[in-house]
């Protein structure tokens, strides 16, 4: 006999298990009956969202003690990264790796040190059902809409199926791509067919497209900048408020881990007392949406809602006084470059955007003991210092930034609407309307120092 005949046959299988129910169960079943002993996996809140799951609503103590309930496990443990399965497997001299079919083929590396065997999920049940689907409808089929698509397949209890848009041809064409149920030119059959929109269509409809969806009830998720004055933004904000739906701006940085924890940070006084902000922002464009005046375009309203994002959460939502340099495209009027000069009552800022001007892309958050650096492209934070004056007291950071980073507004829209909130204190309705304001005196002419510069004279990009 081999030394090891005795030794119970075990069995190891991983999972969320957020808001238990019969189809964790059957699964649980079918992996103890592969075996001897079970030992089950629970993911930790930081691998989630490291893996980029989103939206579980239970915490971790309360998943793991669903699990203990069903009296199937013989041992819990928790996984907390990346390439723990193998450690596990080989700790636990385990003989059977089981995961549900959904998976099938994700995990045959692990052949090398045991058996693989998915496990057919239960139809008809899931914990999205149990939680509530969002159906989410999309204004627009352009690139950022083509993101969205993908980046909500991450997002727990959200459903994408709808696009809109008034050339047929080109929702059609999206919905075939992007593998969704249905593409419409029809407002009317649209709205009937979602609970919330995420605009994406070009900037000078945005206004009209979130106003429509709000009176007709609808949540709406409303790509940046949300409006083009701060009236209209005052105006929806007023009309979600009447009828007690979420009006959320999209600017994907705002709901990014490392960037809320900058912020945290920041408001701590790690730095001292904040008393400077510097932002960057430019890309190279060349044609497009992005350099036509009649689509409201130029580097302000393209990219401004970034740089101004954290001088207004830092450095106060009023009384902000704004003086622009701008460079301007002579044969579409647009700006290619432009730097605000920001100040309030004991703070100064510049926010600095670019289509045809290339810059370092970093942010400087400077305090009275030191500051905070965050590299390029700081607008998808993932790592971030706080150096001072003496460099031993330094400290490097690092945090997840998963895929494009649309999957966290898309979290928090979702969590928004199932929790029954109507506002956000990531991105609170003040912080959306003090960036509208600034935009409009950019784009009213008001206090802007202009350079006037034809395109062709550029340095080549």
């Amino acid at each position: 006999m081999g030394k090891h005949a005795n030794k119970p046959r075990v069995v190891i299988t991983y999972g969320t298990f957020d808001l238990m129910h019969g189809g964790h169960v059957r699964l649980l079943k079918r992996a103890k009956e592969l075996g001897d002993y079970l030992i089950v996996g629970v993911t930790s809140d930081n691998y989630d969202l490291q893996r980029g799951k989103l939206n579980v609503k239970q915490s971790l103590s309360e998943r793991i003690k669903a699990v203990e309930a069903t009296g199937l496990a013989d041992m819990v443990i928790i996984e907390e990264y990346e390439g723990q399965k193998v450690e596990d497997i080989q700790r636990y001299n385990v003989d059977v790796f089981a995961i549900g079919s959904d998976w099938k083929g994700k995990f045959d590396y692990l052949s090398e040190f045991c058996e693989v065997v998915y496990l057919d999920r239960t139809k008809g049940i899931s914990s999205t059902q149990l939680r509530g689907v969002v159906r989410i409808g999309i204004v627009g089929s352009g690139r950022i809409a083509r993101r969205f698509v993908s980046e909500a397949k991450f997002v727990s209890g959200v459903e994408v199926d709808w696009v809109f848009n008034p050339n047929l041809s080109s929702a059609n064409l999206f919905a075939s791509q992007m593998e969704l149920g249905y593409a419409t030119d029809d407002w009317s059959k649209f709205i009937d067919g979602v609970d919330a929109v995420y605009i994406a269509s070009p900037h000078s409809t945005h206004f009209h497209y979130a106003r429509n969806a709000l009176t007709a009830g609808r949540h709406a998720l409303v790509e940046k900048p949300m409006a083009l004055s701060v009236d209209e933004a005052a105006r929806l904000f007023q009309i979600a408020q009447e009828n007690g739906l979420v009006l959320l701006e999209a600017i994907k940085t705002a709901f990014a881990p490392a960037f809320r924890r900058i912020l945290g940070l920041a408001m701590s006084n790690v730095v001292g007392k904040v008393r400077y902000i510097e932002s960057t922002f430019t890309k190279l464009v060349n044609q497009g949406r992005e350099l036509d005046p009649r689509q409201a375009g130029g580097s302000f309203t393209e990219l401004g809602s970034y740089v101004l994002l954290p001088f207004v959460k830092l450095c106060g939502e009023s009384d902000v006084s704004v003086h622009f340099r701008s460079m301007r495209d002579g044969p579409s009027g647009v700006d290619l470059w432009t730097q605000a000069l920001l100040k309030s009552r004991d703070c100064w800022g510049t926010a600095t955007v670019g289509l045809g001007v290339k810059s370092e892309g970093d942010l400087v958050i400077g305090g009275t003991d030191g500051y905070i650096y965050v590299p390029a492209p700081w607008w998808k934070p993932s790592r971030f210092e706080i150096r001072r004056e003496d460099p031993a007291r330094n400290e490097h950071y690092c945090d997840v930034f998963a895929g494009d980073g649309l999957r966290y507004e898309i979290a928090h829209f979702t969590q928004l609407i199932q929790n029954g909130h109507v506002s956000s204190h990531v991105l609170s309705h003040s912080d959306s309307l003090s960036i509208a304001r600034v935009i409009e005196r950019f784009r009213s002419d008001e206090n802007v120092d202009w350079i006037t510069q034809n395109v062709e004279t550029l340095p080549p990009r």
